[in-house]
């Protein structure tokens, strides 16, 4: 599928929603559906609320939303964030969107990919993101490129990572932010600014009697644990019960106070939010989605399962699922069928009323009649959640393959474990030798999912290309973020960028280092230009009137002195305007 086949299956969308209208009478007007809002917080397990039993954190509003929510009780996301991002976007296996890591060049999403926000803005509604997008900084990887009207985001996986405006100095109070593409500085803790900019967006398309999706993801309460709302932190440094919550051998008090403190503040958020529809007067005919996308980032509470993020035991992928809408549901629904995140979309544009764009292929299904009562019908099927660090899966590594009574996984692929969920949903008891002929079944299940979604699309495991030169991006910013590591570990200390050109174009070409390295040399290479030059006193250098020719490049800029490599660099590709030339 390239662009020109999205474009042509969004447009079917509108056509195909007017005739579905006009027929049946069931898709509804403007006026009548619903405004969407979903929330998702970033490494906050299923234990972390009052709600699902935590005896330290406090989180009131999330508590009494629940009791007035649907719930899905056994909904399930992936082990890590930007692949759990990338299936709420599209309906889709995370591994058919090119998104298999969190960094790396790994994290960036394919943009053949139909987002729920182009369907719903197609279909009429107002789009906005307000925090962590986390599935491509870049054109066309962006929000505003996928769908969104309005954007607030921070770059990459998170704020006070490489990825981040230097000027930013790690931190998450007053945040250097990007709105709508463009830099700016905000003030207030993370949290509290993307939900004041949402809260914006609402009242105003409320005023213009526009229904909405607004999706605020925070990056609280993922690491790091420095910078939080210090009263909240000192209240619960002070709590007596509070290492209570830690499964660890030596729980560190610090770290859990501030991972309480963010907590309580998105809990906070979350009041306010629903104060404003109320006030607004359409919290009735709102959709307000509460939820996390992946395991703690700590190992503690996690309830009556067990487990972490980045593992595929239960505490590791399986979340909260609160549904908010009281025109439909008086509170108190429940479904304890196993859902996944690829169903949320469906979900959703089945609450809207908004037909699936012809011929695109969800792997979702929409368990909105699950909620209702209605479930007949419902398929027997499996969930397929997985993940690993590098380009392309091995299979059986880190994967789980769960069923309604049964779960298989393995964390290495050299030894599988099943579990029998509905008796064991603390997964204590493996039941592997038990069970040969289900293994045997469930192994070749597995095969034939990884097989698919491994043939999406030709090359289907390679990282996808930053497009330079477009000017809808007339400056873009490199960051390791995206890059291909060649040296180091974690987001490495050498790589380089994979990039497309489509026209050819004049470029200056700035390296800009997080702290002054005068004397050092950058050796700047992209396509078949070399440059070479030396770090003045100030963090910048650029090489002007560079001439690139279309097709994929490679760009390289390590910054050295002598056998020394630094690593906090950021690489601008501008494009000079006709003028300039």
């Amino acid at each position: 599928m390239n662009i020109l086949r999205k474009s042509f299956l969004i447009l079917i969308t509108i056509i195909t929603g007017l005739l579905f209208s006009c027929h049946t009478g069931t898709k509804r007007s403007e006026r009548e559906r619903p405004n969407i809002i979903l929330l998702l917080a970033d490494d906050q397990g299923y234990g972390d609320l009052g709600f699902t039993g935590n005896p330290v954190i406090e989180t009131p509003n999330i508590d009494a939303m629940a009791r007035q929510s649907a719930i899905m009780e056994n909904y399930y996301v992936s082990p890590v964030c930007a692949p759990t991002r990338a299936s709420l976007m599209t309906g889709r296996y995370n591994y058919r969107t090119g998104v298999t890591d969190t960094y790396i060049g790994r994290a960036m999403m394919h943009t053949d990919e139909v987002t729920i926000a182009e369907v719903l803005r197609d279909a009429g509604y107002a789009t906005g993101i307000f925090g962590k997008w986390h599935l491509g900084d870049n054109y066309p990887m962006r929000p505003q490129d996928q769908g969104f009207d309005e954007v607030l985001m921070l770059r990459g996986g998170g704020l006070c990572q490489p990825s981040d405006p230097f000027e930013n100095h790690n931190r998450y109070t007053d945040p250097v932010l990007f709105h709508n593409g463009k830099k700016i500085q905000t003030h207030g803790f993370c949290t509290d600014v993307y939900y004041d900019y949402a809260i914006t967006f609402i009242k105003k398309n409320v005023k213009k009697e526009k229904p909405f999706f607004a999706y605020i993801p925070t990056n609280a309460p993922h690491a790091p644990f420095h910078d939080v709302p210090n009263d909240l932190k000192e209240y619960y440094l002070n709590k007596p019960n509070l290492t209570s919550i830690s499964l660890e051998n030596k729980p560190n008090p610090d770290k859990l106070a501030a991972i309480c403190a963010m907590i309580t503040n998105i809990d906070q958020n979350v009041g306010r939010l629903l104060k404003t529809l109320k006030e607004l007067g359409i919290d009735k005919n709102t959709i307000v989605i509460y939820t996390s996308d992946n395991g703690p980032n700590t190992r503690r509470y996690v309830g009556d399962i067990r487990g972490k993020k980045g593992e595929v035991l239960d505490g590791g992928i399986r979340n909260m699922f609160f549904l908010r809408w009281p025109a439909v549901f008086n509170g108190g629904e429940k479904s304890d069928v196993r859902v996944a995140h690829y169903d949320v979309m469906p979900t959703l544009l089945d609450a809207a009323g908004v037909p699936v764009p012809e011929g695109l292929r969800l792997d979702g299904r929409s368990f909105l009649p699950l909620l209702k009562g209605e479930e007949s019908g419902w398929p027997d099927r499996e969930l397929f959640l997985q993940w690993h660090r590098g380009d392309v899966p091995q299979p059986f590594k880190r994967f789980a393959e769960v069923g309604q009574n049964w779960k298989l996984l393995s964390m290495d692929s050299a030894r599988f474990e099943l579990y029998n969920l509905q008796e064991d949903p603390g997964e204590t008891k493996d039941l592997l030798d038990q069970h040969p002929d289900l293994v045997r079944q469930m192994e070749q299940d597995y095969m034939a999912w990884y097989r698919n979604v491994s043939s999406t699309r030709p090359d289907n495991y390679a990282t996808p290309r930053i497009i330079i030169g477009n000017d809808a991006e007339i400056t873009t910013v490199l960051t390791r973020q995206d890059w291909k590591r060649d040296g180091g570990r974690g987001w490495g200390n050498r790589g380089h960028w994979l990039l497309r050109l489509e026209q050819p174009a004049l470029f200056d070409i700035t390296v800009e280092t997080a702290e002054p390295r005068p004397g050092w040399q950058v050796s700047l290479s992209v396509g078949n230009i070399r440059r070479q030059g030396i770090m003045p006193d100030s963090t910048r250098i650029t090489f002007p009137g560079i001439r690139l020719q279309p097709g994929d490049l490679s760009l390289t800029a390590p910054v050295t002195h002598g056998e020394e490599i630094y690593p906090r660099m950021h690489v601008f590709v501008t494009k000079r305007s006709k003028k300039e030339k």
